[in-house]
């Protein structure tokens, strides 16, 4: 099935079929396979529950030949830009043979061209003088100046807004095309884009997400933006946690950042899938959701100065948004995000990219996770941004690959705590973090025996329950691991304890003895 369907794409035919009822050589000899239709539906509600997409066999046809029964399964090629995979992995064809697919033919599809550009459409019985905004019109000459700054500024005064928006190349044989609308149009004409929703929606959540105030913006989209970001409390901070003070003031968002995320949600939204781009500000982040596969396909690609951007979902669109300053033509933006993030000595954005998920996530932070990494980068200048990235990761509680892992621990810069890797006592002496390390690694056992022993001793009589053990214990244990896990070494822990008859248990509850650790 996910052989098939990939070749089926690469040879760009729209179906790919297995005949089951013909042998090797190309014999029939019929097969009483799937005799039930019943049968044949739940097959193929099978495959697509392992499947990219959920994509499955578009018909099951039984056939006779020479009186005997074939069964004919139509397999459709896999989506333009997406490799359909079996249960997480792609596979492909090699003559007659099933292997994993090439890196080369997984590239062919992921990098496809879109066959469609929705942008570049006209828009029927759209005019400039009726569905254009003035004052998007009049920011757009500013911002296309900025850009083309060899074109003399009297020129482009000079220039009707028609000839205008033929230099920003948003215009289809001299019509407008929803590209100029997404950008310039007014509020009113919104409804000529449908069923596209031209809409960014921010929230505004608390510490629990709970929602306590929204907006919903449209366009034209080189004004809205502004005012979206408008809404933002982008906060001055003057300390960092832990008492060290910034060099100078520094805002808890840069500007940059928070407006190139926009902007590429906008450039990259597939307006096809009717869904409006989200924004949510949280106490101390900003999430970004936009509909439409990653182009680039995966994170490390984006980051490749070797692997620039060739095409776009919306060329007419990316077009305006060059010309006006919004986004940049060499698919930069991403990189400056990281580097920006870098440089503050804030946490990396986190990209979540689901190949069977046609969406695009984006979290920035606006403060920082861990002391001991903020010290790290403004001491060690010499470190990469892939290592940055790799450290990031790490002080999230994340996995890196192997080669990652050997690049760190070679520099000496984390080192394995079960279930974890942590910051290394190296680092942690080095950038005076030892506090913070020993933390992380969590007191030694009898430390915290003696601990939990003490607080069911205090509960005297009445006894105490396993939840308010864990809240009095939950900053003592190894802040490297989840929840989940530091229960369950509670959970150890207070076995040991019940073992050598220093607690026991009543009911809900746990209750001291009068003997002693040992």
């Amino acid at each position: 099935m996910s052989a098939l369907s990939n070749e089926a794409n690469l040879r760009e035919l729209d179906f790919a079929w297995i005949l089951m009822g013909v042998n090797n050589d190309r014999q029939v000899v019929g097969t009483n396979f799937l005799m039930d239709d019943s049968k044949r539906q739940l097959l193929k509600h099978d495959i697509a529950a392992n499947t990219t997409g959920g994509l499955t066999f578009r018909e099951i046809i039984p056939i006779e030949v020479d009186g005997k029964r074939v069964l004919m399964f139509q397999i459709p090629a896999a989506p333009r830009n997406i490799v359909t995979k079996w249960k997480g992995i792609a596979y492909g064809r090699s003559g007659e043979s099933l292997e994993p697919l090439s890196q080369d033919k997984y590239d062919a599809i992921r990098y496809q061209r879109p066959l469609d550009d929705w942008s570049e459409h006209i828009v029927e019985g759209a005019n400039i003088k009726d569905d254009l905004d003035e004052l998007a019109i009049a920011k757009a000459r500013v911002m296309f100046k900025k850009v083309y700054d060899d074109t003399p500024s009297e020129m482009v005064d000079g220039w009707t807004t028609e000839e205008f928006l033929r230099h920003s190349g948003i215009l289809n044989n001299g019509q407008l095309t929803r590209g100029a609308l997404l950008l310039l149009g007014k509020p009113t004409v919104a409804y000529k884009l449908s069923p596209a929703v031209p809409q960014i929606t921010w929230t505004l959540v608390n510490e629990e997400g709970r929602k306590i105030d929204y907006k919903h913006f449209t366009i034209p989209f080189i004004i809205t933006v502004d005012e979206v970001l408008g809404k933002i409390r982008n906060l001055t901070m003057r300390e960092m946690p832990g008492g060290t003070l910034f060099p100078d003031k520094l805002m808890q968002y840069d500007d940059f950042v928070i407006r190139e995320v926009l902007h590429n949600a906008i450039a990259h939204q597939d307006y096809t899938l009717c869904q409006r781009i989200n924004f949510i500000e949280g106490p101390d982040y900003l999430y970004y959701s936009n509909a439409g596969t990653f182009f680039p396909g995966t994170l490390e690609n984006a980051l490749d100065t070797l692997k620039q951007q060739k095409f776009y979902r919306n060329e007419c669109l990316c077009k305006g948004m060059v010309s006006f300053n919004m986004i940049d033509t060499v698919s930069s933006g991403i990189q400056t995000i990281f580097y920006k993030q870098k440089e503050r000595h804030f946490p990396m954005p986190d990209y979540e990219i689901n190949e069977n998920v046609p969406e695009v996530n984006v979290k920035i932070y606006g403060r920082v996770i861990n002391d001991r990494y903020v010290d790290l980068l403004k001491r060690d200048t010499s470190l990469s941004l892939k290592e940055c990235i790799w450290l990031d990761a790490i002080q999230k509680g994340r996995p890196i690959t192997e080669t990652a892992k050997r690049i760190l621990k070679r520099k000496k810069l984390i080192e394995w705590h079960k279930p974890n890797y942590i910051i290394s006592q190296a680092v942690a002496q080095k950038t005076r973090q030892v506090p913070e390390y020993t933390k992380q690694k969590g007191l030694d056992k009898n430390k915290l025996l003696s601990m939990i022993q003490q607080v069911i001793e205090d509960a005297g009589d009445s006894g105490i329950l396993l939840n308010d053990i864990y809240e009095y214990m939950h900053e003592t244990l190894p802040s490297s691991k989840s929840v989940e896990a530091k229960k369950k070494t509670l959970s150890y822990l207070l076995q040991c304890l019940k073992a050598d008859g220093i607690i026991y248990p009543e009911g809900l509850k746990w209750k001291a003895t009068k003997k002693s650790i040992s």
